[in-house]
């Protein structure tokens, strides 16, 4: 089966590459000739990266490769995309998660492409975010296009957890947003998740469904991430507590001064997306009872945050915080 790949520089396209490659799919990636943070990926670390992919390099932007034509002559049955914006910036996300999927879903129907996978996100079932209605609004699209699909909403990445390792081993404090227990959530791996969206295409029962996915364990709060680091770093705790109110003011602050410096939009936006991660537990919403409900979130795979924090702390992995590097 001949399976199309977006977003595969990324750290979790990687680990779907390689899990798709493993189950005996044909994968095809366009990728840009300048991917990776910072365009810090050139041709060469690209093939590194995707071993058994046939890479396809399409230059700084994917629009030569999203038409039927090219679908049609790649044989194309299957797409997966883990294809997203870098920032959330309002502008960003429209372009990249509705517009080159909605693009894409379009060309996709014309050259008879069956099926979907797509990598979303649980945060959209509260969406408060343009990148969240971006993200919204493709997923109806997909619904209603005929195509078999696949909506995958994960909660949270390891990578997203693992910026204040260096603030720690640097002697600064850990930050916490409240008391550190406003949130909680059910951190999946790369390589659980990478497996979760390749076992999408067979498994019919996760066809035409949406699919919030966690990773093993109870839920974690910020509090305990910041324990546990401490403890497996045999250094004394210490913590800056940020009130969520003073997050509050800088977004009102921002919004504000965007009226004259339209460009502070985006900064204000960020501030927002920073305040909602800050406030809203990565986790199944139970729009019934109006709470987050952790034993009702689906769990996945068998690696763990902490097991992974053990490994960076042991050099064993490297942390990939790219565009997320937060602190």
């Amino acid at each position: 089966m001949r399976v199309l790949l977006l977003g595969a520089t990324g750290t979790i396209g990687q680990s779907v590459a390689q899990a798709l490659v493993a189950r005996g799919y044909r994968v095809t990636c366009p990728v840009r000739t300048s991917a990776g943070f910072k365009g810090s990926l050139d041709e060469d670390k690209i093939r590194a990266l995707l071993p058994g992919a046939d890479l396809v390099f399409v230059g700084n932007t994917l629009d030569a490769f999203i038409h039927a034509e090219s679908l049609q002559r790649k044989q194309i049955e299957v797409i997966v995309s883990c294809l997203a914006s870098r920032t959330g910036a309002p502008a960003d996300a429209w372009k990249i998660d509705y517009g080159v999927h909605s693009a894409l879903l379009k060309q996709a129907r014309l050259a008879g492409v069956r099926q979907m996978v797509l990598l979303s996100a649980i945060c959209v079932q509260k969406p408060q975010l343009e990148f969240q209605r971006a993200k919204l609004a493709f997923e109806h699209e997909l619904m209603e296009s005929g195509l078999c699909y696949s909506i995958v909403r994960p909660t949270a990445f390891f990578k997203s957890l693992s910026g204040q390792l260096k603030r720690i081993r640097e002697g600064r404090p850990y930050l916490l947003f409240g008391d550190g227990q406003l949130t909680s959530c059910k951190p999946i791996s790369n390589h659980d998740l990478a497996s979760y969206m390749a076992s999408c295409i067979d498994d019919q029962g996760k066809h035409n469904a949406i699919l919030p996915i966690g990773g093993p364990g109870e839920a974690i709060t910020p509090l305990q991430q910041g324990e546990y680091l401490f403890k497996q770093l045999r250094m004394t705790p210490r913590y800056r507590r940020v009130p969520v109110a003073m997050m509050d003011v800088i977004i009102g602050g921002l919004s504000l001064a965007a009226y004259l410096l339209p460009p502070l939009s985006n900064k204000a936006e960020l501030a927002k997306i920073g305040r909602y991660y800050a406030t809203e537990s990565m986790l199944l919403w139970d729009q019934a009872n109006a709470r987050y409900d952790a034993a009702a979130t689906p769990s996945y795979g068998h690696q763990t945050l902490f097991a992974y924090y053990d490994q960076l702390i042991a050099g064993e992995q490297q942390p990939m915080l790219g565009d997320h590097a937060v602190f």
